[in-house]
């Protein structure tokens, strides 16, 4: 190669590099207090948390930072963070503290099921070892459950987070605190990664479950501690490829997959994988429930390295839930369950029934793999035992209590 030739070589390579590193440029940063945003915890700072995002999503970036930053608490009333951005990769960074209005009066006129909503966000990750509390305690003070004969009670309650229509994003590190109703909600999502969690709420307080999932593919849960007075995490219809690992459950009512099918609808649910999760003293450990009226199927679903203390119902398939028990008249419908696997799975049961399989009738459940299964009592002085009702499948290994399974 001549001298041209390698100068011309060398100022291409050059110009590569040059575009290389343009495209790694610095994240773009948005701070709320730039925005107006006090943090003394009395202040509605929605108006500055909204306009800091809509900069930072229409910024022209690859990577844009929304800070909230830490020693602050910022109050904010309902709002919607909305997509597409322009960035590719958009970070809510919360460092502080971010608190919910404490009256529900806040919602007035408003959307009653959700505080803080992400909508068709796109490389959306919220992070930061912050807190988001939702001082959830007026809403439960008038909850229609636990208050039937108050005038005007509520059975809708915010939930803390929704991500709506995202994709490829995550939320990681943070605590979530007391949410009115659910703490997090996954719908229409596809590819969500959620870890290092700390959610918290009373054992007592109605529906708060830590995550829901629903209409969503492509959902891992990893190294989260959930504590709350519902479902640790719950999965609803039309819902696959779900993987959760590495969690700690109580109270709280388990990791749940439904209830399904109350409406009579087409059940899609399939590719569920629990693994390395520790039940304590919840009312339910690995759990499935439908409604009779439902159709379609919960299918290739998994639950593996689980222990219990002292839970209610420790492993429980129920395809015959109803929201009033013994209310539901029998139908000859029903949502297949198929292709379940319990495996390695020791610990011990609060209550006499261990394991309880109440399939339907009309449609038994079919290919449950019971493997594995050391459960005893949480009273020295008392046996556990098993329940099925047109539960087919097998058992490999030790199970006890013995099994009741129909080959």
């Amino acid at each position: 190669m001549n001298a041209m030739g390698v100068f011309a070589f060398v100022l291409i390579f050059g110009l590569l590099n040059l575009a290389c590193s343009s495209a790694q440029e610095s994240p773009k940063s948005f701070n709320v207090l730039n925005y107006g945003a006090v943090g003394n915890g009395i202040t509605d700072n929605s108006k500055a948390f909204l306009e800091a995002w809509k900069d930072a999503c229409s910024a022209e970036t690859q990577n844009s930072i929304v800070i909230v930053p830490r020693g602050n608490i910022f109050l904010v009333h309902p709002i919607v963070f909305s997509g597409p951005c322009k960035a590719s990769k958009i970070t809510f960074l919360n460092l502080g503290k971010i608190i919910a209005p404490a009256s529900p009066s806040a919602w007035k006129g408003l959307d009653a099921s959700q505080w803080l909503a992400f909508n068709g966000v796109s490389g959306l990750h919220i992070t930061g070892h912050g807190a988001i509390d939702g001082r959830g305690s007026g809403w439960w003070n008038q909850s229609c459950r636990d208050h039937q004969g108050l005038v005007a009670c509520t059975s809708l309650a915010p939930t803390a987070v929704k991500l709506l229509s995202c994709k490829e994003s995550s939320i990681t590190d943070m605590h979530f605190i007391d949410s009115p109703q659910a703490h997090i909600l996954i719908f229409g999502c596809n590819g969500i990664d959620i870890k290092n969690l700390l959610i918290r709420a009373p054992e007592t307080s109605p529906n708060t479950d830590g995550v829901h999932i629903q209409s969503s593919h492509n959902v891992f849960i990893n190294n989260t501690i959930i504590g709350s007075g519902d479902d640790c995490v719950s999965i609803g219809d039309y819902t696959s490829n779900v993987k959760v690992t590495f969690l700690r459950c109580g109270p709280g009512h388990g990791v749940s997959i439904g209830s399904l099918g109350k409406d009579g609808n087409f059940v899609q649910v399939e590719n569920i994988f629990v693994s390395r999760v520790f039940f304590n003293r919840t009312t339910n450990g690995a759990r499935i429930k439908t409604y009779q009226v439902g159709k379609g199927y919960v299918r290739n679903v998994t639950f593996e390295q689980i222990k219990f203390d002292s839970v209610e119902n420790p492993i429980i398939i129920d395809q015959n839930y109803c929201l009033v028990r013994g209310t539901c008249k029998e139908v000859q419908t029903g949502v297949h369950i198929s292709d379940v696997s319990f495996n390695n799975m020791y610990g011990t049961s609060s209550t006499e029934i261990a394991v309880n399989l109440n399939c339907s009738r009309s449609v038994p459940c079919t290919g449950i793999l019971l493997k594995s299964i050391q459960l005893k009592s949480a009273n020295p002085e008392q046996e556990v035992t098993s329940t099925c009702n047109t539960a087919h499948g097998n058992t490999f290994g030790v199970v006890q209590p013995k099994t009741c399974l129909q080959v």
